[in-house]
């Protein structure tokens, strides 16, 4: 079974992909950008609010999908500038408090939106 997962409390994809593909027991979700929905901007000022909300936009797109990150088995973390890395893990340190999932975290070139974090999960669904 493939399904395609969509929901409006996070950033609609800006490419020929889905937010998230749910493959039986496993859902794939596309790399969020820290885009606040609140007010469609992204604060290109601080890496830590991008992580927050790349990371809030993964946990809706999980709740819309039944699961939520807690059930989250491996995040890829995509980061313009290793220099961020402590500022990002301390908010991701708050979305995974216990038993984080397993992680990669890679230096790239450049992100979509001039943004400086992008964040992507494969979560678990339960039935």
């Amino acid at each position: 079974m493939r399904q395609v997962v969509h929901t409006d409390k996070a950033p609609a994809a800006i490419g020929p992909y889905s937010q998230a593909i749910r493959a039986g027991n496993l859902l794939f979700i596309s790399g969020q950008l820290g885009v606040d929905l609140s007010t469609g901007t992204i604060p290109y000022d601080s890496v830590a609010e991008q992580t927050k909300h790349a990371l809030t936009n993964l946990a809706n797109i999980a709740q819309a999908a039944g699961t939520s990150l807690a059930n989250a088995v491996k995040v890829t973390v995509y980061l313009t500038n290793m220099d961020d890395f402590a500022a990002m893990n301390q908010v991701y340190t708050e979305f995974f408090p216990e038993n984080p999932p397993a992680r990669a975290c890679v230096a790239v070139s450049a992100l979509p939106k001039g943004v400086a974090v992008e964040i992507e999960a494969i979560c678990l669904c339960e039935d």
